[in-house]
């Protein structure tokens, strides 16, 4: 997929296009500690872009995750590093340099962190904001949905970064989650994610729970009764 020096943002969109991937942008990352290309340069931008879970799966693991929820976790994160791959190797193909952000990898076993958060690069890229849930809420999907990235040289237009949080007075996140682990902040650009979720209680609760699916690195029940979501069940099939 070379991409051409003189239309990177409209060949951008008809791959995006061909992709079926109808929920992305590019974030503006020049003042946040992204990874170093092989220049030896931090990558000043970022591609991300959203897929989407199964909705009646997601429905359905309000009181817990299944194997069913597992299955689509997997195979949504499959594609996303499909997509992130072949993204990348078409823009160093076009003389730029990229790096893919693997979909769900914890480098820090410690603080329970990635290399760099895909939610703030869809936050900049105008995506969506951070629920009280910690997770990212669009308008199309809500938080039933995956993330992938791609860091970038390439000089693309970016979008308009969103920096509040969009959840009104709802807590039923909070209400639901059986950890007790989300503290109820509203989300700003900044805040630290400890002033939203205790990631350790968090992450205790799923090892000791819920060992049976991907040995307790997934829930998703604050994800599963957010209105933003539910909603999707209300649409009528395309």
């Amino acid at each position: 997929m070379p991409i051409s020096n003189n239309s990177f943002s409209s060949l951008l969109t008809s791959w995006m296009q061909s992709e079926e991937i109808i929920l992305w942008g590019v974030a503006d990352l020049r003042s946040f500690s992204t990874p170093f290309a092989a220049t030896g340069q931090r990558f000043p931008f970022a591609l991300s872009w959203a897929i989407p879970m199964n909705p009646l799966i997601m429905a359905n693991i309000q009181y817990g995750p299944n194997q069913a929820y597992a299955g689509d976790y997997d195979r949504v994160n499959v594609r996303i590093n499909e997509l992130a791959e072949k993204l990348a190797a078409g823009i160093r193909d076009s003389g730029f340099q990229a790096r893919p952000l693997a979909a769900s990898e914890r480098t820090d076993p410690v603080t329970i962190k990635g290399d760099f958060p895909h939610k703030t690069a869809a936050t900049r890229a105008g995506l969506g904001w951070i629920g009280r849930n910690c997770q990212l809420i669009t308008r199309t999907f809500g938080p039933w949905l995956r993330l992938g990235t791609v860091f970038t040289d390439m000089p693309l237009p970016c979008g308009l970064p969103i920096e509040r949080n969009y959840c009104g007075r709802c807590t039923l996140c909070i209400d639901a989650c059986p950890a007790g682990a989300l503290r109820g902040a509203a989300w700003y650009p900044g805040l630290p994610r400890e002033e939203i979720l205790d990631v350790q209680a968090c992450d205790s609760w799923k090892i000791e729970h819920y060992f049976q699916c991907h040995k307790g690195h997934i829930c998703g029940i604050c994800a599963a009764v957010c209105p933003y979501g539910l909603k999707l069940l209300k649409k009528k099939p395309v």
